[in-house]
């Protein structure tokens, strides 16, 4: 799906309002990528930073560059609330890289793929996340010359594995970290782009449909009528609607 007008973005809303997180963003990722939106595989098989950097690349066209954070001071609990600009990370610096990183440590000797859309969703439904990502992702496991499989990586290798495939699509993980302007203290978080710009869609699309009921309460018109406004149009109309 495009989203080209308040319609699309509706129809969007709509379509996503009864889906699980990963549905949602695969949905906002076909929005992001119409030119592969009639192939979901595709999308799935692309790697995580990229859908990241086109979901960040969507919420530009969709609300601008400005994004409000909050977050609670994990040492205080007080909330923090900052700006970021979607400009920054609407882009993948690990894009056109090889996808195969290769590790070597203690005797050991693996070939990771850096992990796609697909490999991270499919984890996440494991008991066992990181194990499943390690068994998705291995191609190869060589220890002092004899093949061992991803449960035998030992937790240095396994972290040694994480930092090169970060290194390879650093895109994937967007971390925050702030200090609390109260105590000092230092707060580190992860951006999930996907919840986040769902969130907003959710909350504009609330709004839109109680702009529709009013105008059309007031005036008689459809719901694609009013649609078809544009927002400028739609709020002077609202404004009437007030006056009256």
């Amino acid at each position: 799906m495009v989203m080209t007008g308040a319609a699309d973005c509706l129809a969007a809303w709509e379509a996503g309002a009864g889906c699980a997180p990963a549905g949602r963003a695969l949905l906002l990722h076909r929005a992001a990528r119409p030119d592969l939106a009639a192939d979901p595989a595709a999308l799935l098989a692309r790697p995580v930073g990229e859908r990241e950097a086109d979901l960040f690349a969507l919420r530009r066209t969709l609300f601008g560059d400005r994004m409000q954070v909050r977050l609670a001071c994990r040492a205080c609990g007080e909330d923090m609330e900052f700006e970021l600009d979607a400009a920054e990370f609407a882009r993948s610096p690990g894009a056109g890289r090889d996808p195969v990183v290769r590790v070597t440590e203690g005797g050991w000797e693996v070939e990771f793929r850096v992990p796609a859309v697909a490999d991270l969703t499919a984890a996440a439904r494991d008991a066992e996340p990181r194990r499943a990502l390690l068994a998705r992702c291995v191609v190869s496991a060589v220890r002092d010359g004899r093949p061992a499989s991803a449960d035998e990586l030992p937790a240095e290798v396994q972290r040694r594995i994480a930092e090169a495939a970060e290194a390879a699509d650093p895109a994937a993980d967007v971390a925050l970290g702030v200090a609390c302007p109260d105590c000092g203290g230092a707060t580190r978080a992860e951006l999930d782009i996907a919840s986040y710009l769902w969130t907003e869609l959710d909350a504009w699309a609330r709004d839109l449909l109680l702009d529709v009921h009013l105008l059309a309460t007031a005036y008689g018109w459809s719901e694609p009528e009013i649609l078809a406004l544009s927002p400028l149009r739609r709020r002077y109309y609202l404004e009437l609607c007030a006056d009256v």
